[in-house]
C-alpha cells in the first residue's frame, strides 16, 4: 500500500484500500500547502520578472510546473471516497460511483513504457557502487575554454577567472558517469572525460553519488505521475533543489549574490582545493543517501501499480 494516510486507509472486500473523504481532502490541502511553500520564492520572482540561475533550473530543465507539483495523489491502488466530481475529469483517473482511483489500465496502456525504463534505470542505479571522485567538475568541463560570451550562465562571473577555470580542468581527472551533464562538455572537455555515456549506456553507467543523478529522481517521480505519492513527489523536489544549490556552489560560477532556500548566501565549495574536495565528498554522501532512499519508494509505488493492476485483471 502506498504511504500516504496509513492510519485511515481501510480495505474493502475486493483487497482495495479506500480512504475517506475528509481524510483524504486534508492530506490533498496540506500537501498542497507544502508545495505553495516550496514554490512560493519561484512564483513572486517570476511576476517580477527576475531570474535565480540557481533555482531556475529547476523550472527549464524539468518540466513540473508548480501548479503540477501542487496536485496531490495517494498512489495506485487507492479509492478516494466522493472524489468522483472532482477528479473524474483529470487525466489518469476514472470515477467508480462517488469514488475515483487512478486508471490504471489506461495509465499502463499509455506509460507502460516510460514506468519500465524507470523502473530499469533506478534498479540498476542501486545496483552500482558509488563514485565520489567526481568533485563536481562536469560544471567546470562545460565552461572549458569558452569566452565570456559563450557560457551559459553570461551573466555570472567565473569565481577564479576564465584561465584558472582552465586549469582547474586540466589538472584533475574527470570521470562523469551521466550523459544530461556529459552531453553539455565543450567540444575540448569531452575528450578530457575517462567515459563516453550515451543515453543508450545511461543504466550502465548510473550511479547514486551522482549529483545529477540525485535530481533526476525528481524527473522520474514527476514523469510517472498519479501512480507516485505525492509526498514522495515533493521529497524529490526538495532533493533536487537542495542538490542544485550544492552543484552551483561547487561550480566554477561566482553565486555568492544569491540565496539558498534557507535564506543563507550560496558560499563557494573550492572544489580546486583540498578541503574544497572534501566538503563536496561529505555532501556528495549525504545525497547519495538521500536519493537511495527516494529510489527504493519510487520503486515501491511502482510495485504498488503493477499489483493493483494485477489484482484489477484477476477480478475482472
Amino acid at each position: 500500500m502506498p504511504a500516504v494516510l496509513p492510519a485511515v486507509l481501510e480495505a474493502n472486500s475486493a483487497g482495495e484500500a479506500r480512504v475517506p473523504e475528509h481524510s483524504w481532502r486534508d492530506a490533498a490541502r496540506r500537501h498542497a500547502e507544502r508545495a505553495a511553500a516550496l514554490t512560493a520564492g519561484h512564483r513572486a520572482r517570476r511576476l517580477r520578472g527576475e531570474r535565480h540561475p540557481v533555482e531556475d533550473f529547476l523550472w527549464t530543465y524539468y518540466s513540473v510546473k508548480p501548479n503540477e507539483l501542487a496536485r496531490w495523489h495517494p498512489g495506485a491502488g487507492v479509492f478516494l471516497e466522493g472524489a468522483a466530481e472532482e477528479r473524474g475529469a483529470w487525466r489518469h483517473y476514472r470515477p467508480s460511483g462517488r469514488d475515483a482511483a487512478v486508471d490504471l489500465p489506461t495509465f499502463f496502456s499509455r506509460r507502460g513504457g516510460t514506468v519500465d525504463y524507470v523502473e530499469q534505470l533506478l534498479t540498476a542505479t542501486l545496483a552500482h557502487p558509488p563514485r565520489f571522485g567526481c568533485f563536481g567538475l562536469h560544471e567546470w568541463a562545460m565552461v572549458y575554454r569558452l569566452t565570456p560570451e559563450q557560457i551559459r550562465h553570461s551573466q555570472l562571473e567565473l569565481r577564479i577567472g576564465h584561465e584558472a577555470t582552465d586549469r582547474v580542468v586540466e589538472s584533475n581527472p574527470i570521470s562523469c558517469t551521466h550523459f544530461d551533464a556529459y552531453r553539455f562538455f565543450t567540444p575540448d572537455a569531452a575528450p578530457l572525460n575517462a567515459l563516453r555515456p550515451t543515453r543508450d549506456t545511461q543504466p550502465e553507467l548510473e550511479q547514486s553519488a551522482c549529483l545529477h543523478a540525485g535530481m533526476d529522481v525528481y524527473k522520474w517521480a514527476a514523469k510517472l505521475g498519479p501512480i507516485v505519492p505525492g509526498e514522495v513527489l515533493l521529497d524529490a523536489f526538495v532533493l533536487a533543489r537542495d542538490i542544485r544549490e550544492v552543484d552551483m556552489r561547487a561550480s566554477p560560477y561566482d553565486v555568492r549574490a544569491f540565496r539558498g532556500a534557507s535564506g543563507d548566501p550560496l558560499t563557494p565549495i573550492p572544489i580546486e582545493t583540498p578541503d574544497g574536495k572534501r566538503e563536496y565528498s561529505a555532501l556528495q554522501r549525504g545525497f547519495a543517501r538521500r536519493g537511495d532512499e527516494l529510489r527504493h519508494r519510487v520503486l515501491a509505488a511502482i510495485g504498488v501499480a503493477r499489483a493493483a493492476l494485477a489484482a484489477a485483471a484477476e477480478a475482472r
